[in-house]
Protein backbone atom coordinates (compact mmCIF):
# COMPACT_ATOMS: atom_id res chain seq x y z
CA UNK A 1 0.00 0.00 0.00
CA UNK A 2 1.37 3.59 -0.85
CA UNK A 3 1.17 6.16 1.50
CA UNK A 4 0.96 9.64 1.64
CA UNK A 5 4.31 11.35 2.40
CA UNK A 6 5.86 13.25 4.77
CA UNK A 7 8.73 16.23 5.10
CA UNK A 8 9.68 17.79 7.89
CA UNK A 9 11.81 21.61 7.03
CA UNK A 10 13.46 23.09 9.57
CA UNK A 11 16.41 25.58 10.32
CA UNK A 12 17.75 23.09 12.01
CA UNK A 13 19.11 19.49 10.64
CA UNK A 14 18.90 18.17 14.32
CA UNK A 15 15.59 19.37 14.96
CA UNK A 16 14.05 18.21 11.36
CA UNK A 17 15.73 14.69 12.11
CA UNK A 18 14.72 14.12 15.78
CA UNK A 19 10.94 15.00 14.27
CA UNK A 20 11.07 12.09 11.99
CA UNK A 21 12.61 9.93 14.65
CA UNK A 22 9.61 10.86 16.81
CA UNK A 23 7.26 10.57 14.06
CA UNK A 24 8.60 7.30 12.96
CA UNK A 25 8.38 5.69 16.21
CA UNK A 26 4.63 5.66 15.31
CA UNK A 27 4.57 5.53 11.40
CA UNK A 28 6.68 2.99 10.34
CA UNK A 29 5.73 2.01 7.34
CA UNK A 30 5.45 6.13 6.21
CA UNK A 31 7.69 8.31 4.07
CA UNK A 32 9.24 11.10 6.57
CA UNK A 33 12.10 12.86 5.32
CA UNK A 34 14.08 15.18 7.04
CA UNK A 35 15.51 18.32 5.26
CA UNK A 36 16.68 20.66 7.76
CA UNK A 37 19.52 23.21 7.83
CA UNK A 38 21.47 24.32 4.89
CA UNK A 39 23.60 21.94 2.12
CA UNK A 40 27.24 22.34 4.53
CA UNK A 41 24.95 22.14 7.97
CA UNK A 42 24.61 25.59 8.94
CA UNK A 43 21.63 26.60 10.19
CA UNK A 44 19.05 27.98 7.57
CA UNK A 45 17.27 25.83 4.59
CA UNK A 46 18.41 24.71 1.42
CA UNK A 47 16.60 24.70 -1.94
CA UNK A 48 18.09 21.87 -2.89
CA UNK A 49 17.62 19.95 0.37
CA UNK A 50 13.94 20.30 -0.06
CA UNK A 51 13.39 19.42 -3.53
CA UNK A 52 15.64 16.56 -2.55
CA UNK A 53 12.91 15.31 0.59
CA UNK A 54 10.12 15.90 -1.88
CA UNK A 55 11.23 13.64 -4.43
CA UNK A 56 12.26 11.07 -1.71
CA UNK A 57 8.58 11.29 0.12
CA UNK A 58 6.68 11.28 -3.39
CA UNK A 59 4.91 7.68 -3.89
CA UNK A 60 2.45 9.30 -6.22
CA UNK A 61 0.16 9.95 -3.96
CA UNK A 62 1.23 13.01 -2.71
CA UNK A 63 3.27 14.54 0.20
CA UNK A 64 2.40 16.79 2.77
CA UNK A 65 4.90 19.38 4.20
CA UNK A 66 5.99 20.94 7.73
CA UNK A 67 7.95 23.86 8.52
CA UNK A 68 9.26 25.46 11.50
CA UNK A 69 9.48 29.34 11.19
CA UNK A 70 8.29 31.52 8.30
CA UNK A 71 11.58 31.74 5.89
CA UNK A 72 11.20 27.53 6.41
CA UNK A 73 8.04 28.10 4.52
CA UNK A 74 9.24 30.80 1.95
CA UNK A 75 12.11 28.00 0.74
CA UNK A 76 9.52 24.94 0.55
CA UNK A 77 7.00 27.11 -1.54
CA UNK A 78 9.90 27.96 -3.86
CA UNK A 79 10.89 24.21 -4.20
CA UNK A 80 7.21 23.49 -4.42
CA UNK A 81 6.44 25.93 -7.35
CA UNK A 82 10.12 24.20 -9.16
CA UNK A 83 8.23 20.73 -9.66
CA UNK A 84 6.50 19.76 -12.67
CA UNK A 85 2.49 20.65 -12.30
CA UNK A 86 1.36 17.07 -11.59
CA UNK A 87 4.04 16.71 -8.39
CA UNK A 88 2.63 20.32 -7.38
CA UNK A 89 -0.78 19.85 -7.31
CA UNK A 90 -0.09 16.43 -4.51
CA UNK A 91 2.23 18.61 -2.37
CA UNK A 92 0.63 20.68 0.24
CA UNK A 93 2.69 22.88 2.84
CA UNK A 94 0.36 22.19 6.14
CA UNK A 95 -0.28 25.55 8.23
CA UNK A 96 0.95 23.09 11.70
CA UNK A 97 2.95 23.17 14.32
CA UNK A 98 5.89 20.95 13.15
CA UNK A 99 5.96 18.32 16.09
CA UNK A 100 2.55 17.55 16.87
CA UNK A 101 1.50 18.30 13.28
CA UNK A 102 4.52 15.61 12.22
CA UNK A 103 3.30 12.99 14.62
CA UNK A 104 -0.42 13.16 13.96
CA UNK A 105 -0.48 13.51 10.07
CA UNK A 106 2.31 10.71 9.83
CA UNK A 107 -0.12 8.42 11.83
CA UNK A 108 -2.96 9.36 9.48
CA UNK A 109 -0.65 8.56 6.76
CA UNK A 110 0.02 5.22 8.06
CA UNK A 111 -3.40 4.33 8.47
CA UNK A 112 -3.52 4.96 4.56
CA UNK A 113 -5.61 8.73 5.04
CA UNK A 114 -6.30 10.24 1.59
CA UNK A 115 -3.93 13.94 1.48
CA UNK A 116 -6.70 15.74 2.37
CA UNK A 117 -7.09 13.62 5.35
CA UNK A 118 -3.17 13.90 6.28
CA UNK A 119 -3.55 17.78 5.69
CA UNK A 120 -6.51 17.79 8.43
CA UNK A 121 -4.64 15.43 11.13
CA UNK A 122 -1.59 17.87 10.69
CA UNK A 123 -4.10 21.30 10.82
CA UNK A 124 -5.77 19.61 13.57
CA UNK A 125 -3.24 19.66 16.39
CA UNK A 126 -3.26 22.71 17.40
CA UNK A 127 -4.61 23.79 21.32
CA UNK A 128 -4.67 20.07 22.10
CA UNK A 129 -3.38 20.97 25.69
CA UNK A 130 -6.98 20.43 27.00
CA UNK A 131 -7.91 17.10 25.57
CA UNK A 132 -11.17 17.56 26.09
CA UNK A 133 -11.53 20.54 24.01
CA UNK A 134 -13.55 18.81 21.35
CA UNK A 135 -15.41 16.06 23.83
CA UNK A 136 -18.08 14.29 22.12
CA UNK A 137 -20.70 12.38 23.95
CA UNK A 138 -22.47 9.45 21.43
CA UNK A 139 -25.03 8.10 23.67
CA UNK A 140 -28.49 8.25 21.99
CA UNK A 141 -27.43 6.68 18.75
CA UNK A 142 -27.07 3.20 19.71
CA UNK A 143 -23.68 3.51 21.05
CA UNK A 144 -21.72 0.02 21.83
CA UNK A 145 -20.39 1.04 25.07
CA UNK A 146 -17.43 -1.40 27.07
CA UNK A 147 -15.28 0.03 29.46
CA UNK A 148 -11.45 -2.05 29.54
CA UNK A 149 -8.53 -1.85 32.20
CA UNK A 150 -4.92 -0.30 30.58
CA UNK A 151 -2.32 -2.95 31.48
CA UNK A 152 0.78 -1.20 29.80
CA UNK A 153 3.47 -0.51 32.25
CA UNK A 154 4.20 3.02 30.91
CA UNK A 155 0.51 3.64 30.41
CA UNK A 156 -0.95 5.05 26.92
CA UNK A 157 2.49 7.07 26.10
CA UNK A 158 3.19 7.52 22.05
CA UNK A 159 3.50 4.21 20.68
CA UNK A 160 0.26 2.29 22.37
CA UNK A 161 -1.80 5.49 21.76
CA UNK A 162 -0.72 5.11 18.01
CA UNK A 163 -1.32 1.70 17.93
CA UNK A 164 -5.44 2.81 19.20
CA UNK A 165 -5.67 5.14 16.59
CA UNK A 166 -4.71 2.60 13.67
CA UNK A 167 -6.70 -0.10 15.58
CA UNK A 168 -10.00 2.93 15.42
CA UNK A 169 -8.99 4.38 12.04
CA UNK A 170 -9.61 0.71 10.34
CA UNK A 171 -13.64 1.15 11.13
CA UNK A 172 -16.19 3.55 9.77
CA UNK A 173 -18.26 4.53 12.97
CA UNK A 174 -17.54 7.35 15.35
CA UNK A 175 -15.50 6.42 18.55
CA UNK A 176 -14.24 7.73 21.39
CA UNK A 177 -12.26 7.15 24.12
CA UNK A 178 -12.82 8.56 27.64
CA UNK A 179 -15.40 11.06 25.55
CA UNK A 180 -12.40 12.53 23.08
CA UNK A 181 -11.78 11.17 19.19
CA UNK A 182 -10.19 8.03 19.05
CA UNK A 183 -8.92 8.42 15.67
CA UNK A 184 -6.76 11.54 16.77
CA UNK A 185 -3.31 10.66 18.58
CA UNK A 186 -2.93 14.11 20.13
CA UNK A 187 -6.35 13.50 22.15
CA UNK A 188 -5.57 10.29 22.75
CA UNK A 189 -1.98 11.01 24.35
CA UNK A 190 -3.56 14.23 25.60
CA UNK A 191 -5.71 12.25 28.21
CA UNK A 192 -2.90 11.17 30.05
CA UNK A 193 -3.85 7.60 30.90
CA UNK A 194 -1.35 5.59 33.17
CA UNK A 195 -1.52 1.56 34.10
CA UNK A 196 -4.84 0.62 35.68
CA UNK A 197 -6.88 3.52 34.40
CA UNK A 198 -10.61 2.73 32.85
CA UNK A 199 -10.57 3.14 29.28
CA UNK A 200 -14.44 3.45 28.19
CA UNK A 201 -14.79 2.94 24.98
CA UNK A 202 -17.76 4.58 23.19
CA UNK A 203 -18.72 3.79 19.28
CA UNK A 204 -21.51 4.60 16.85
CA UNK A 205 -22.16 3.15 13.34
CA UNK A 206 -21.97 0.17 10.88
CA UNK A 207 -19.30 -1.45 12.58
CA UNK A 208 -19.58 -0.08 15.65
CA UNK A 209 -19.78 -3.75 17.32
CA UNK A 210 -16.61 -4.89 15.78
CA UNK A 211 -15.13 -1.53 16.60
CA UNK A 212 -15.43 -1.85 20.27
CA UNK A 213 -14.21 -5.59 19.89
CA UNK A 214 -10.91 -4.57 18.23
CA UNK A 215 -10.09 -2.34 20.94
CA UNK A 216 -10.95 -4.16 23.92
CA UNK A 217 -8.72 -6.77 22.31
CA UNK A 218 -5.82 -4.68 21.74
CA UNK A 219 -6.01 -2.67 25.24
CA UNK A 220 -6.00 -6.14 26.87
CA UNK A 221 -3.10 -7.20 24.79
CA UNK A 222 -0.96 -4.00 25.77
CA UNK A 223 -0.66 -2.94 22.20
CA UNK A 224 1.63 -5.59 21.75
CA UNK A 225 4.15 -4.09 24.03
CA UNK A 226 3.79 -6.94 26.73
Amino acid sequence: MTRIGIVIVSHSAKIAEGVVELAGQMAPGTQIIAAGGTDDGGLGTSFDLIQAALARADSGDGVVVLCDLGSAILTAETAVDFLDDAQRDRVVIADAPLVEGAVAASVTAETGGSLDDVVAAATSATGVADAHADERDLRGGNAVERSAVLVNPSGLHARPAAELVKTAAAFQSDITVNGVDAKSLLRIMGLGLGVGSTVHLMAVGVDAGAAVDALENAIAEGFGEL
